[in-house]
């Protein structure tokens, strides 16, 4: 056994062993072994028990690395993010539209250049890290550059990433916009030098329909229809002026959805954003076409968009992930996000517990992307990509983690105070790829923290 396994991790493990169809079921698959030990060789779980069970498996003088008392969950995975947009996270003021006019277009122009294309996705690599996320679902710009230099620095980490150049032919500033017939020969060379390489997957993306004509539409079908294993992912739904405007854009379309299914842009690998404005035959046509919804609750708060339905994705059996939705979104962190996802749910008398909303953070979002038989929890076979949580990295924290009886509790004490100082350490591949050190103050009677980036 020693031959087959080069790392050992001991510690606190909660994840979730299988998915689900119900809320109800969630409790039944919590898995949680206080004192743990988990056995990887070459980025994958070989084996996961308690402590007592394998502690005579790694031979006499093995270094195991020791985490007792710390948490060590699944990496979080973040369904929908910008990552272009993360120098302008934090803009005043604006709805929707007006915010893509104003702050929005103005940011992403600036990604011709793609000496800044790198600096900002090396930045937002190490911001995804720093925060507990292993694997991400992000749009990129127009320009094929912005994918480009995306997908080549997470290569280096070994990262679990999917993303796709925006396509848009109108209402966007000039410098922005691209023939559909420019716009598919760019993806599709962009799906060929990327898609299914190491743990890279490429996602068509359509910005929205209003961003689309219809030739548009009809070059994304084509590329779908010849690349049928890659992702696809657009906004549905996010505000009333949207849905308004896509009405008349689209005026033989039953409903928004309809844009998208007429042209078979739905299915399995589809991923909807937002979807906070839909009528019963989009929930009933993203349920049959087993499209996933990523549900931004910060994003929707900060621009007033609205407020998501849990209850009803689960009443209609429709996959669903947790988005950052940075830059609109306000927070890379889930700790947060789920935070506000619970509040967003509070808003409609729907009690999300701490269990649902690390489903949905984790294996619930990996079913979303039909990655489950990869990642998404510590099954032996599986990548391993995971989280080392403090639970107590300030006095209040410390204060309610004492005064805490379960793990359930805790839990959700993480989602309501926990921010990017609870994580302690990320893995990726088996790897450590970020981590924070700690030091004693003289003036401080608790640890302050100092961050530092893994190369």
């Amino acid at each position: 056994m020693s031959r087959q396994f080069t790392t050992a991790i001991r510690g606190d493990f909660f994840d979730i062993a299988a998915c689900v169809d119900h809320p109800q079921q969630i409790a039944e698959q919590l898995r949680h072994i206080p004192d743990g030990l988990m056995l990887l060789n070459e980025g994958r779980i070989v084996w996961h028990g308690s402590w007592r069970q394998g502690k005579t498996l790694p031979p006499p003088g093995f270094a195991v690395t020791d985490y007792r008392g710390k948490l060590i969950v699944p990496g979080f995975i973040d369904m929908h993010i910008h990552y272009p947009q993360t120098e302008m996270i934090a803009a005043y003021g604006e709805q929707l539209l007006e915010w893509l006019d104003n702050y929005t277009f103005p940011t992403e122009s600036r990604f011709s250049c793609q000496q800044h294309a790198s600096k900002i996705s090396a930045f937002f690599l190490q911001q995804l890290l720093s925060n507990g996320t292993t694997t991400a679902l992000v749009f990129g710009t127009v320009h094929p550059q912005s994918v480009d230099v995306l997908f080549t620095q997470a290569a280096a980490l070994n990262m679990r990433l999917i993303a796709g150049k925006v396509m848009m032919d109108r209402h966007a500033p000039p410098e922005l916009l691209e023939t559909p017939e420019q716009s598919y020969r760019q993806t599709r060379t962009l799906i060929e030098r990327w898609h299914g390489k190491q743990r890279r997957s490429y996602a068509i993306t359509p910005r929205f329909a209003p961003t689309s004509t219809p030739e548009l539409l009809a070059q994304v079908q084509r590329l779908l229809e010849e690349f049928p294993d890659v992702y696809l992912q657009t906004h549905l739904s996010e505000d009333l002026e949207e849905v308004n405007w896509v009405k008349a854009l689209f005026p033989d379309s039953h409903n928004y959805l309809d844009v998208y299914h007429s042209y078979g842009l739905t299915g399995s690998k589809s991923v909807f954003a937002h979807c906070l404005h839909l009528e019963e035959q989009e929930w009933d046509c993203l349920s049959q076409t087993q499209s996933a919804i990523a549900f931004c609750p910060t994003s929707n708060l900060f621009l007033s968009s609205g407020l998501f339905n849990l209850q009803k994705a689960w009443q209609k059996q429709v996959k669903l992930g947790i988005g950052t939705d940075v830059g609109a979104g306000t927070t890379f962190n889930m700790l947060q996000t789920l935070g506000a996802a619970y509040k967003v749910s509070q808003l409609q008398r729907y009690r999300l517990s701490a269990g649902e909303a690390f489903y949905h953070a984790t294996l619930g979002g990996v079913h979303a992307l039909s990655l489950d038989d990869k990642i998404g929890n510590f099954n032996v076979g599986k990548e391993a990509d995971f989280v080392v949580l403090n639970q107590a990295v300030s006095p209040l924290q410390k204060l309610r983690c004492d005064n805490s009886n379960s793990l359930a509790d805790q839990l959700f004490m993480l989602m309501i105070l926990g921010d990017d100082r609870n994580i302690y350490r990320t893995y990726v591949d088996g790897r450590v790829v970020y981590q924070v050190a700690t030091t004693l103050t003289n003036n401080l009677s608790h640890k302050a923290l100092r961050r530092r980036h893994i190369s």
